[in-house]
């Protein structure tokens, strides 16, 4: 194998464009959105018009503590150091801790913010100025209670592996805008990648075409992205135009569509050589956009792929997914959680701030939020940790049609349980999807004899409180 045939061969592969994908009209169960093999990323209208054009989805994986950061409970803090109410833990199943482990009150200070007066703890400045941007679901809750059942439950809406993610169903339903980038993109930052590992942004049945693509921020955005040496990009592109020529020949006796994918893989992989470096390149941004994130241009964080979010947005990829894995504080949990803060809330904040003054946030649907919540029980030596938590947990949104300074939901005095306005992972997946411009019980595929579909097969709701 010569060195660039090499390379073309890893650099897709790491890419994950589609060189094993089939054509999405043989699983298409909604003949209204067939579309060429030809080209699989092509835009497709929605079911009915869209609030939304794209989605940023800031992952905290490992579950922040909404006790700490947006569900204050003065209550909690009373009972401090005593055992919960005995009615409180019928039935209830903890993940580590004993449940009669006594009650841990919040480990940070609360005060109101914006004209919306949103709750939020003093551990999250910056997000603390834009309150009257956010709307927050204090109601959340899930199925699972372990960390990678639970993120692949938030991602693909089942604990099961092989489903799809909610980026890879957003780009089968709507193609993508972008024709020199992947229409869905996934940076990793934080002390590890996310329990869930790839399958929170696999395509499962769906063609791999609609996968997400993981990109580095420093260094080549994708291994093997450049050519070898001696190889320049004349010899490139003769070496491509030779390879689609033979799968054209190959396409045209065979009608193969997973043929036709490949095509569009190639072309993909051989733009993003020429696209993805400028992509990447934040000095082209102004000092004040780098201050406001707190981006350096030089090192890799959370602030940087922030900044590359909104970059990737404007060039018309369809859905960006960040995930930061260091929200599992079983243990030190004050200074795990002021760590944690500091390395997000303000570029969190930013990329609402930055959004909306660029005049994208309305098409731009920001969502905040981990797999699940923490316990009001202690867990630890020290008083200083919480368990993995359910049945009640806070997330919020930005733009893309949410209704900005409204708080939705309440659990009882102790953050256990939701008691007004529940809103399950599929009620949420619904309610993106309808953003979206899709009708959540038709969007689906037919695989294995079933119509799938992200929200499955539980009710699910569109929260139309939350929106604008």
């Amino acid at each position: 194998m010569t060195p660039l045939n090499r390379s073309r061969r890893w650099f897709l592969r790491d890419c994950g464009v589609g060189l094993g994908a089939i054509a999405a009209t043989q699983m298409m169960a909604d003949p209204s959105m067939a579309k060429s093999t030809a080209d699989p990323l092509a835009v497709r209208a929605p079911h009915f018009p869209a609030k939304v054009k794209n989605v940023i989805f800031l992952f905290m994986a490992g579950a922040p503590s909404h006790l700490e950061l947006f569900d204050y409970k003065p209550q909690l803090a009373k009972f401090d150091g005593t055992l919960p109410p005995a009615e409180l833990l019928e039935g209830y199943r903890a993940a580590f801790i004993d449940p009669n482990s006594k009650l841990l009150g919040p480990k940070f200070k609360f005060a109101r913010h914006g004209q919306c007066g949103a709750e939020i703890s003093e551990i999250l400045p910056h997000t603390a100025k834009i309150a009257d941007d956010l709307t927050i679901v204090k109601s959340m809750t899930t199925d699972a209670f372990n960390h990678a059942p639970a993120q692949i439950m938030m991602n693909t809406g089942s604990q099961l592996f092989g489903k799809p993610s909610l980026g890879s169903w957003t780009l089968y339903g709507l193609g993508s805008e972008s024709k020199d980038l992947p229409g869905f993109v996934v940076f990793s930052s934080g002390s590890k990648g996310p329990s869930g590992g790839n399958s929170n942004w696999g395509s499962g049945f769906l063609p791999t075409v609609y996968s997400g693509v993981q990109l580095r921020s420093v260094g080549d955005p994708v291994l093997y992205l450049s050519n070898p040496p001696g190889v320049d990009s004349r010899a490139q592109r003769d070496a491509l135009d030779a390879i689609t020529q033979l799968n054209e020949q190959h396409l045209s006796v065979t009608g193969d569509p997973e043929i036709a994918t490949r095509i569009n893989s190639f072309e993909m992989a051989y733009r993003m050589q020429a696209s993805a470096p400028e992509l990447m390149d934040i000095r082209s941004e102004t000092q004040k956009t780098l201050d406001l994130y707190g981006a350096d241009p030089d090192k890799p964080s959370f602030a940087k792929n922030c900044l590359l979010a909104r970059r990737l947005v404007e060039r018309g990829v369809r859905f960006v997914q960040l995930f930061h894995e260091a929200w599992d504080q079983h243990g030190n949990l004050v200074g795990g959680l002021k760590t944690n803060c500091r390395d997000t809330d303000q570029a969190c904040a930013a990329l609402v701030q930055d959004l909306k003054r660029r005049g994208m946030l309305d098409e731009t649907l920001v969502i905040w939020g981990g797999e699940f919540g923490r316990t009001p029980m202690v867990q630890g030596g020290g008083n200083d940790g919480r368990d993995h938590h359910p049945n009640a947990f806070t997330m919020w949104m930005a733009g893309g049609g949410m209704r900005p300074g409204a708080t939705l939901g309440e659990s009882d005095d102790f953050g256990f349980n939701v008691t007004r306005d529940r809103v399950h992972v599929r009620d949420l997946h619904a309610t993106i999807l309808n953003q979206l411009g899709f009708d959540h019980t038709r969007l689906s595929v037919k695989f294995q004899g079933l119509d799938q579909r992200l929200t499955g097969v539980e009710p699910a709701r569109v929260v139309r409180e939350i929106l604008a």
